[in-house]
């Protein structure tokens, strides 16, 4: 499986390790941490839940589209889910190819696909008290 949702700390190392390859020439990677403010509110923390069935399946799809897209040689993406703390890491995408651009490009379109495809929400636990759920591409849960 390269997409993967875990519910425990994401070791860097070793998934950069697995995008290694001699046909490799370049690798780019990805990550996204958990940050103290979103739209002019102050993050204390926040939690992630996924729908996991749907969300493997749709991750899966976007690196087979990656791989149909552009030239690449291996690719990996984590998500995690549960309770993240100000700084956790909360997404890690790898790509390893031959060139450069394709590394840079292909690493761009999978983050960007699963924040708007994969169905992973988070709910921001504010400064105030008040939280509040967001879809994969942080608009609101209404």
């Amino acid at each position: 499986m390269r997409f993967e949702i875990r519910d425990r700390a994401i070791d860097t190392a070793e998934l950069a390790g697995e995008l290694a390859s001699v046909q490799a020439g370049a690798s780019v990677v990805f990550e996204g941490w958990v940050r103290d403010h979103n739209e002019g509110r102050c993050v204390q923390r926040l939690d992630y839940q996924a729908y996991a069935p749907l969300a493997l399946r749709e991750g899966e799809r976007i690196l087979d589209e990656a791989r149909e897209k552009f030239a690449i040689v291996q690719t990996r993406c984590v998500h995690r889910v549960g309770a993240l703390a100000l700084g956790d890491l909360a997404v890690w995408v790898g790509v390893s190819a031959a060139h450069r651009d394709a590394a840079f490009e292909a690493c761009r379109y999978i983050i960007d696909e699963v924040k708007r495809r994969v169905p992973i929400w988070k709910n921001e636990h504010y400064a105030d008290g008040e939280s509040g759920w967001l879809h994969p591409n942080n608009t609101p849960v209404e």
